[in-house]
């Protein structure tokens, strides 16, 4: 008896694993169709905007700013949880000297490329596969990063 139910215990839990991803994959494409929409996947408008000659991306990151700000305000004020009921606890940050760094490498990569890695797969699902060259440098970079981080002076 107890194998029959550690069998459906198994699978009761194999069907939530399915469920809890398959939210995600539907967030994913929500997301996905409004970053089309809002036409922030857009080549030209990233230009733009490093080329300070439209206010569009400037209006849509100062908009999840202010957005990041007030919920993470309204997770702390009311001790709002998770779908699955966990505590969301928001660590603070320590200021490192690399992040400067970091951020001008992304930005750099981010005006010649003119792709941001949030919607890069967005990118190529509408068909533009050239972005498939961005992914795999920022997934390089990514990997880069992780194998040489515990060589990093980390001040």
């Amino acid at each position: 008896m107890s194998t029959t139910y550690s069998v459906n215990n198994t699978t009761n839990t194999a069907e939530k694993g399915r469920k809890h991803y398959l939210r995600y994959l539907l967030t994913g494409i929500m997301f996905g169709i409004v970053f089309v929409k809002a036409e922030i996947i857009s080549w030209f408008r990233i230009q733009e905007m490093f080329r300070l000659q439209s206010f569009h991306m400037y209006g849509v990151i100062g908009t999840a700013v202010i957005t990041a700000a007030l919920s993470v305000w309204l997770i702390r004020k009311f001790g709002i949880r998770t779908l699955d009921g966990e505590k969301i606890t928001i660590q603070p940050k320590k200021f490192k000297q690399g992040q400067i760094w970091g951020g001008l490498i992304f930005g750099l990569g981010w005006g010649l490329t003119g792709a941001c890695p949030g919607p890069l797969f967005a990118q190529i699902g509408t068909g533009a596969l050239v972005v498939i060259v961005v992914l795999a440098s920022a997934v390089a970079g990514t990997w880069t990063y992780g194998y040489l981080s515990s060589r990093i002076k980390n001040d």
